[in-house]
């Protein structure tokens, strides 16, 4: 008998537009931000439209993650609870959360999934959390497979949640003040100024340049498509795409994607099945680099590896199509084994690492003839496609359809006749048609069965249609067309009705904290968060940096390390610089920063220089 763990894609939604291609697209659970106090200020959504999008969702037992994962001030604690009762009431299955004064408010009794904001990397916390009762647990993007497994195997009853895709926060989450003190924008009070994607200069002790004009901080986008497998072997049991800002072509190209992966793994490995139900049929073919990347990165999923920056620019550089073969008067000669369309857009690095670009007015086999001026690009430059003008025409479209497997049933009793419909989760239903039995001058079972298929607007298909008549009676089509309606409107109603919400309340617990001491890294902003850590052990703890700015505190911590992207770690490439620390990152407008590197845990820290 095998164990079988349900495996979940978990896909992002800025809007319910997005929340439902998430779901057409193969979407097991989606993560919304709330109408206030979401990690992504700017991605709030009614809870008119988060109640319009749980109600489709249910259909397909997808279930629906609200993000309320700031840090709150006392007087917002208040409208934040009522806001929960109105989710809850809304039939939101989870909130994802990092605020710890939350538990201690009156909530329904709706599961709590632990933010990776509340930097969750070591197997102690870990345990902590799912001991305090948090029922879903979103792990640090740092971290190797190793530690993953020793995390679940540590917490094997709660599920680990992981990302998989997409952009990557250069400092751990929830651990990043630069933005709060730069330019007044806390990063834990979904005000992000994205400082990481910034260029900077990087000098040494005595001013002398190491590098100039790169964007030193800013990372490759998360891709972990190809190690799924390992991932679920290791424990993950919760698979998520980053992005709440990302637009719907985003988000139905990479959960697409994404879907089809982790079926082929189904299809192979019967100990992982799907949380939600339905299959997916496209009308595209999903392809990770017409979406926005970076170019792509495993991160630390094996480890330390150089291959994670992204220095020339911060902006999506798209598809690699070819390179520059020649320039000849108003067209660019290009050769590449991937054809470009009329209206596309290209970017290159020029010369000097910068990224330019242009929209394509007209393609001529392999001629592009640019919109506007032509651009001075040297033979042999690598050209990129970030806008596919052919793919984005076909995204704009249904691209996608979502449907569930039902059997249906016609038989005959002693009044006339009854349609069962049994969907591929079991739920059933039952509709009755009084009528006189009459007998019909051709055969009816291929009619009848073509009449009862007709499910096309609904989301359903019929997979097996039996048709158990002890004479060749007639039906009318119009009846059987009513027929089939009212009993797909019963079935509808029923799938809601049988819906499992799980209902479940944050236990009061004592056991310790990892810590018996905080600084403003616990991001301690309310009372009520103050109560629970001195309920958990914490004897001592600062308040959150956003409340009161901690002396020469590290602004982000990084896994990250200029040092070891240098070809300079003294521990793991036993290398040696020519420069003189500390060093300093210099911004464009004359801020500077200077770097710690702090071997013992393997991370580089970024600190304000006065």
């Amino acid at each position: 008998m095998i164990r079988q763990r349900k495996i979940e894609l978990l896909a992002p939604a800025k809007n319910l537009e997005c929340g439902i291609a998430a779901i057409d697209h193969g979407a097991d659970a989606v993560y919304i931000g709330a109408p206030r106090f979401g990690a992504r200020a700017a991605a709030g959504n009614s809870l008119e439209d988060i109640a319009e999008l749980v109600k489709y969702a249910h259909l397909y037992r997808v279930r629906i993650y609200v993000t309320l994962n700031t840090i709150l001030k006392d007087e917002e604690l208040p409208e934040t609870e009522r806001m929960i009762w109105d989710l809850y009431r809304a039939g939101v299955d989870a909130l994802i959360v990092q605020d710890m004064g939350l538990p201690g408010l009156n909530l329904p009794p709706i599961p709590l999934h632990a933010s990776t904001q509340m930097d969750n990397r070591h197997v102690e916390k870990v345990k902590f959390l799912a001991d305090a009762g948090f029922r879903q647990v979103v792990l640090a993007r740092e971290l190797s497979l190793e530690q993953i497994r020793k995390i679940h195997e540590a917490v094997p009853q709660t599920p680990l949640e992981v990302f998989v895709h997409g952009a990557l926060c250069v400092s751990y989450s929830g651990q990043c003040y630069v933005s709060q003190h730069c330019f007044g924008r806390s990063a834990n009070r979904g005000e992000c100024a994205q400082f990481c994607r910034l260029s900077f200069d990087m000098v040494d002790a005595d001013g002398k340049m190491i590098v100039k004009d790169k964007h030193l901080l800013s990372l490759k986008d998360l891709n972990q498509s190809e190690e799924l497998e390992k991932l679920l072997d290791a424990g993950a049991s919760s698979l998520k795409i980053e992005g709440r800002l990302k637009d719907v072509t985003y988000v139905k190209n990479v959960t697409a994607y994404y879907r089809q992966r982790l079926d082929a793994i189904f299809k192979r490995r019967k100990e992982y099945i799907r949380a939600s139900s339905g299959s997916v049929r496209l009308a595209f073919k999903p392809q990770l680099d017409k979406s926005f990347t970076r170019g792509f990165t495993n991160y630390f999923l094996f480890g330390r590896n150089k291959d994670i920056f992204s220095f020339d620019t911060p902006k999506s550089l798209g598809e690699e199509m070819g390179y520059v073969k020649e320039i000849r008067g108003n067209y660019i000669v290009v050769a590449g084994v991937k054809p470009f369309s009329n209206g596309d857009g290209i970017c290159y690095l020029d010369e000097r690492g910068k990224l330019k670009g242009l929209r394509i007015n007209r393609v001529e086999n392999n001629k592009l003839f640019p919109a506007g001026e032509m651009p001075r690009i040297k033979q042999r430059t690598v050209l990129y496609r970030n806008f596919d003008q052919e793919f984005e025409k076909l995204m704009q479209r249904k691209s996608a359809e979502r449907k569930l497997g039902v059997d249906m049933s016609l038989k005959e009793n002693n009044f006339g006749f009854t349609l069962t419909l049994t969907d591929e989760d079991d739920v059933s239903v039952s509709i009755a048609l009084e009528k006189e039995k009459e007998l019909a001058r051709t055969p009816q079972t291929d009619n009848i069965k073509a009449q009862l298929a007709k499910l096309g607007n609904t989301p359903f298909e019929a997979e097996r249609i039996d048709v158990e008549l002890r004479d060749n009676w007639f039906i009318p089509s119009s009846q059987l067309a009513e027929l089939r309606r009212e009993a797909v409107e019963q079935l509808l109603a029923a799938r809601r009705m049988n819906y499992r919400q799980e209902i479940v309340s944050m236990p009061e617990t004592h056991h310790p904290f990892p810590q018996t001491e905080l600084t403003y890294l616990g991001n301690v902003m309310n009372e009520g968060a103050a109560r629970f850590y001195r309920h958990h052990g914490v004897a001592k703890m600062a308040p959150a940096f956003e409340k009161q700015p901690a002396t020469d505190a590290v602004l982000m911590f990084c896994k990250h390390c200029l040092r070891y992207s240098m070809g300079w770690c003294p521990v793991h490439q036993r290398g040696k610089s020519p420069f003189r620390e500390p060093y300093y990152l210099v911004s464009s407008d004359g801020k500077r920063f200077r770097l710690e590197f702090d071997c013992k845990f393997c991370q580089m820290k970024v600190l304000a220089v006065k």
